[in-house]
């Protein structure tokens, strides 16, 4: 598969996530307070409840429902209930097209304790 533009950069408000779907799976497009775009799995680990809803903050996103931060960047959980993270889409910016690959995710080291 190759990457899907999934909406124009000036659509991406600051601070704020947008839901999409491609071919069925579901992202949530955030826009950072330094204006960089990510792309996670809009699905809360914790349960079914759609990330997009929730609020940014830095390079997190919290689900609305339980109060759990996902990194924008690793997409790990950073607090529970969740202790699953969602996958992280490379995001490749053209002009002002954002375009999202859902079958490349980027390689996440796995923590070390």
């Amino acid at each position: 598969m190759s990457a899907t533009r999934v909406c124009s950069l000036s659509e991406l408000e600051q601070d704020a996530a947008k839901r999409v779907v491609i071919d069925g799976t579901p992202i949530a497009v955030v826009k950072d307070s330094n204006g960089d775009v990510h792309a996670i799995g809009d699905t809360c680990t914790h349960g079914d409840i759609s990330l997009s809803d929730g609020f940014v903050e830095g390079d997190t996103l919290e689900c609305w429902a339980h109060g759990s931060a996902f990194s924008l960047v690793t997409g790990r959980p950073l607090n529970l209930p969740a202790y699953e993270p969602v996958p992280v889409y490379e995001v490749t910016i053209e002009g002002d097209d954002v375009l999202i690959d859902p079958a490349v995710t980027k390689a996440v080291t796995p923590d070390i304790h």
